[in-house]
């Protein structure tokens, strides 16, 4: 009798430690999706060249994550003069190559739809309207994150004071780094 209690005992034991095991590796596979995103930011953050870009910012607010700044990057309106311009069509995805004058915001020299075509650094985007002057590129980069009740600050500052540092790998991906007024650092977005 006291066998088979012992071996009733083991199958719950082994039961359950198998059920602990099923859990264990489903919470493992949740986190490895989650993560997926994080090394993508981390590889352009650690390997991308930063580079500061000028914006005309305006300030909503997330419920879940405080203040924020939508970002409106001044390169986001690329002139028709610039070479490569006039042969792209809504909806291309390009990659604009950017040139730097100094410590001032980088500018776009050149566009491509091939990325050896746009230079040594160049920032990937999706042409998103065409116009007679000018193409307008979105490059993903659309809000910055602030502490609550920060980003009012920025609203009201002039627009020509603020600029964005942009984190650029090699493939054009991008990221914004960190937020800059008057030259310093006002705060950073998601620095690991």
């Amino acid at each position: 009798m006291n066998t088979s209690t012992d071996a009733i005992g083991l199958d719950r034991k082994s039961v359950a430690g198998t059920a602990y095991l099923k859990w264990g590796i489903l919470a493992l596979v949740q986190l490895l999706l989650v993560s997926i995103p994080l090394v993508d930011r981390l590889q352009v953050q650690m390997n991308g060249i930063v580079v500061p870009m000028e914006l005309v910012p305006v300030d909503p607010r997330d419920l879940l994550r405080g203040d924020y700044v939508i970002i409106n990057l001044a390169i986001s309106r690329v002139s028709k003069d610039v070479p490569g311009s006039e042969t792209v069509e809504a909806g291309d995805p390009v990659y604009v190559g950017l040139i730097s004058e100094g410590k001032g915001p980088v500018r776009p020299h050149t566009v491509s739809r091939l990325r050896e075509g746009a230079g040594e650094l160049a920032i990937a985007g999706t042409v998103r309207t065409v116009a007679d002057e000018f193409i307008q590129v979105d490059y993903g980069i659309d809000a910055f994150f602030l502490p609550e009740g920060e980003g009012l600050a920025i609203e009201r500052m002039d627009k020509s004071r603020v600029l964005l540092e942009v984190a650029i790998d090699e493939d054009g991906q991008s990221l914004p780094v960190t937020l800059l007024v008057d030259g310093k650092a006002f705060k950073s977005d998601g620095t690991f």
